[in-house]
């Protein structure tokens, strides 16, 4: 078999020609006349370069990945910061076959798939294949319904349809010859139709195209929850005449809402393709029937496949977009309209949670509540939502106004009445609290009542950390226990002060991501502070508190081949002559100090630290129907944990220094369920948990 002598990767650094200095000008003769050798070229179908055929394989993998938003205050880019979550990945081989004019034929001759999560999902057929000859003169993808009928950019129709101009050059220097590329940039000349939208790389001396690299308009994509589609095409230089598929990227993304929160399904295909043979005069009855077909299953069997799908996998698999894919979603912003990209308008049911509907604690009883939203269109979006408490017999509220533009940037302005919970971090997820509460009396939140209008500006991503300034003035009040469970007694809720006064909050994130020696690292940090003057207190009124709270959680799991190590650490503090007791530190239960009481830890400084190490384990295997089966293994989890106090607060029982517990935890059904068990080891006692993983409670 032949090899390509050369294969040009265009995002290297390459020699710039003075195209590159001088100012982009748009349907130029010199681009006309580039983008017309290309059109013609493509005609002939190479039929003038001497190949009339060609033999090849590829390989390459289809992923199907899930993602949660991290805030559902975000919107844009930065409503996705966390990496998405393998559920469905397939390992392919294909056999390639081209004849001139235009006839195309792919085998699969291996294919195996591994399940990490339940799902259903068919890909389209021609999600299995390659594309050749850089897509026919009319684009469709998903079998037409993901993108139908989109003019191709260089094909005698689409000179119509786009703008044309030349950005860049680049020099590839052969043993014979110099090659000069030219990145010519498209635009559609009416963004509302049906269009793509990129670049192409073209050889200027002879009209071939080396790259392909694009997006599509709002129009071209059929399925109202497609959130865009994105193309990458590299071709390779074979025998130093033809311009052949070698390295291919599809992603494609459907965002959607849990609720509010949003959510989003990736389709990644890639593939690689290598060990050509051309000119082996393929008979024309091969290529009849279906394009993509798939061999027998027995030789689908028994293609000799090494390691593990999951081991074999691209690095960046994960990453929350591909680096060339960014780029393409990029430069679509850059030359056409927001709005040609953008969702059309729509009103919605709205939630945070599914807890906003109905759930339980000691202060409401049973509270019910909803909210409607309403996009506008231009990144601007308004909120309405309401609660009602059946034994407090309170209503709660919140408006909201917002605009954001897709880099994540923008500002959001809101009224609102809420329960507030004092805790930096959650110790169970609400759903899971609701039941407790409802059946056993262990309610672990701390509310107190917030009543408050504000300003909140997300800065965008500065230096790979998320940045949100939040101003407001609220005023704030101790709320009191108006419930009943069904057994046991709830505790007393926290003696919040009463008070009133302009807060300040900064807010930071750096998403997990790739750090040193192999971890992976998550950074969460708040600091606010608030002036406030005292409103049940009339010895000290007009002597105002001023007070703040620094909160800090950072996460790091290193991958140690099948097993993970995973350090979690919180640390807050609060700072100020007079600290409310909404400020305080509050350590203790499931999350931030296992094999102790609720909030045993109560004080003006803490860090809970935990420890832990994940090993697979063999597990009974569950049937889920058309959903496949929860695989046959679980995750067992030793840990140890520790908690520290300062300066314990008054109304709580005294407890000062550290606290250390022993824990086993157990995941199971995918990973989803997690059931803990723990002791404390000074003062502590036996604590059992199950709930679910704490990456879902945002949506639960």
């Amino acid at each position: 078999m032949l090899r390509p002598v050369i294969a040009v990767a265009l995002v290297l650094a390459s020699a710039t020609t003075a195209a590159a200095q001088q100012a982009q000008t748009w349907n130029d003769p010199r681009t006309d006349s580039l983008v017309r050798l290309a059109v013609e070229r493509r005609a002939q179908q190479l039929a003038d370069t001497g190949l009339a055929d060609f033999r090849a394989t590829a390989h390459g993998y289809l992923t199907f990945l899930a993602q949660l938003g991290s805030d559902p205050d975000a919107r844009g880019a930065d409503a996705f910061t966390e990496p998405p979550r393998v559920v469905k990945a397939d390992e392919l081989m294909l056999e390639i076959f081209w004849k001139a004019p235009n006839l195309s034929k792919q085998r699969i001759v291996g294919r195996r798939d591994t399940l990490l999560l339940p799902t259903d999902i068919n890909y389209h057929r021609d999600h299995l294949g390659i594309v050749q000859n850089n897509f026919p003169d009319i684009i469709r993808l998903g079998d037409g319904d993901e993108v139908l009928d989109v003019p191709h950019p260089l094909s005698a129709g689409g000179m119509a349809a786009y703008d044309y101009a030349i950005r860049d050059s680049q020099r590839v220097r052969l043993p014979d010859r110099l090659i000069e590329v030219y990145e010519v940039r498209v635009r559609p000349k009416d963004d509302r139709q049906p269009r793509a939208i990129g670049a192409v790389f073209i050889d200027r001396g002879e009209g071939q195209v080396v790259r392909m690299a694009f997006s599509f308009t709002r129009a071209a994509l059929r399925d109202k929850q497609l959130e865009d589609v994105s193309i990458v095409l590299e071709n390779a230089l074979i025998e130093t005449r033809f311009w052949l598929p070698s390295r291919q990227e599809i992603e494609i993304r459907r965002t959607g809402s849990w609720l509010d929160y949003p959510a989003r399904g990736i389709i990644r295909g890639r593939w690689e393709i290598c060990c050509y043979a051309v000119n082996q005069g393929l008979p024309r009855s091969l290529f009849g029937g279906p394009e993509i077909v798939q061999a027998p299953a027995n030789v689908v069997r028994a293609h000799p496949w090494s390691g593990r799908i999951l081991d074999s996998l691209p690095p960046d698999v994960r990453a929350v977009t591909d680096e060339d894919v960014q780029r393409v979603q990029d430069e679509a912003r850059e030359l056409v309209r927001g709005q040609a990209l953008a969702r059309t308008r729509q009103t919605s049911l709205s939630a945070r949670r599914a807890s906003d509907f109905v759930s339980v604690n000691r202060v409401e009883g049973l509270g019910v509540g909803g909210a409607v939203s309403r996009r506008f269109g231009g990144g601007v979006s308004a909120s309405l939502g309401a609660r009602w408490g059946l034994d407090d017999e309170q209503a709660k509220g919140r408006l909201s106004i917002a605009w954001q533009r897709a880099s994540g940037v923008g500002v959001r302005a809101s009224a609102y009445r809420s329960y507030r919970d004092a805790s930096d971090v959650a110790e169970t997820s609400l759903i899971r609290n609701s039941l407790a509460a409802q059946e056993f009396g262990s309610d672990y939140t701390e509310p107190y009542d917030v009543r408050g209008a504000g300003l909140t500006v997300d800065l965008g991503r500065r230096a790979g950390v998320l940045w949100r300034l939040a101003g407001a003035y609220e005023s704030h009040d101790p709320l009191a226990v108006h419930a009943r469970p069904s057994s046991g007694s709830y505790a007393r809720t926290i003696p919040a002060t009463n008070l009133a006064g302009p807060r300040l909050a900064l807010g930071i994130m750096r998403p997990t991501g790739l750090s040193w020696l192999g971890t992976e690292l998550r950074l969460d940090a708040e600091f606010r502070a608030m002036q406030a003057d005292r409103l049940d207190d009339a010895a000290v009124a007009g002597t105002p508190l001023r007070f703040g709270h620094a909160f800090a959680s950072l996460r790091v799991e290193r991958p140690m081949g099948d097993n993970r190590l995973v350090l979690h650490a919180v640390g807050s503090a609060a700072a100020g002559p007079s600290v409310p007791p909404q400020e305080l530190v509050y350590f203790g239960g499931p999350t931030t100090g296992p094999g102790y009481e609720f909030h045993e830890f109560a004080g003006r400084g803490g860090l809970s630290q935990r420890l832990e190490y994940r090993n697979p384990i063999r597990f009974v295997s569950v049937p889920l129907g058309r959903f496949g089966s929860t695989g046959r293994s679980a995750t067992l989890a030793p840990f140890v944990h520790a908690v520290y106090i300062a300066r314990p607060a008054s109304f709580q029982p005294a407890r000062r220094g550290w606290y250390p517990s022993l824990g086993l935890g157990t995941l199971a059904l995918f990973d989803i369920l997690r059931l803990d068990v723990a002791r404390g080891l000074r003062n502590g006692r036996w604590t059992f948990s199950i709930d679910a993983r704490p990456e879902l409670w945002g949506i639960l």
